[in-house]
């Protein structure tokens, strides 16, 4: 059933980019010139690359802690990958500030659609729950009631692309500031409580890979966010 996941694939790309397009031209065109205007192609390359290579690195690690065999691929792992990239990229270039609101509601509508394409997808997909007696546990092809955890995720997204698309309608200060961290705050929060709920492989105590990365990403987010209050305060 990966033909499904790759439809739903397809539909999160095209509806990501239709997205982010009505918002560039709508509230964003005459805040800022875009990202590959001030930064260049650069920008581009570090960011797919970073994607790449996380997305497979955490992915593939996951499955293989977890015993389960095959490469796998992890949007978390790809986000990850894609921020210390850029990161990188900006130091050596000597950007400075957040550069990432503009794919606040990329991401957001992203994960939103391409987890149905994994809850759809059943057990072969590796993101499916643990056992649950709730009511709305699903059976993914093996006869059990799992929790459906790429649902709880789609829900969660859903809920702050709502509220990004209206502070950004509303050029919300603190958001058009902080926009992309809050993200990143977001969703490293709650995919590190669904986490629990998954069958992964653990690497301390009850703890898996992704719920490290999840705790490094939530770090960043504050961080950035604390070193740009500091950095208007002594400005």
């Amino acid at each position: 059933m990966m033909h499904i996941h790759s439809i739903f694939d397809l539909l999160a790309a095209t509806a990501s980019f239709a997205l982010t397009t009505v918002v560039y031209l709508r509230w964003l065109k005459d805040d800022a010139p875009s990202v590959l205007e001030t930064s260049g192609a650069g920008y581009a390359v570090a960011l797919i690359a970073g994607a790449i290579t996380g997305g497979y690195f955490f992915g593939a690690l996951n499955l293989w802690l977890t015993g389960a065999p095959g490469i796998g691929r992890s949007i978390l792992g790809a986000l990850a990958g894609a921020i210390a990239f850029v990161e990188i990229f900006k130091k050596i270039k000597g950007i400075k500030g957040s550069t990432g609101l503009i794919f606040v509601p990329a991401f957001a509508c992203s994960v939103m659609v391409g987890r149905w394409g994994c809850f759809l997808s059943g057990l072969e997909d590796q993101t499916h729950g643990v056992e649950t007696s709730l009511p709305w546990g699903h059976d993914f092809g093996d006869g059990l009631l799992r929790h459906p955890v790429q649902l709880y995720e789609s829900f969660a997204m859903t809920a702050f692309l709502i509220a990004a698309l209206v502070m950004i309608a509303r050029r919300q200060p603190m958001f058009m500031r902080n926009g992309f961290y809050l993200l990143v705050l977001w969703y490293a929060g709650q995919r590190f409580i669904w986490e629990f709920l998954k069958p992964y492989g653990t690497v301390f105590l009850e703890l898996n890979i992704f719920h490290f990365l999840c705790l490094g990403l939530i770090v960043y987010a504050v961080a950035m966010m604390r070193g740009g209050q500091n950095e208007r305060s002594t400005a």
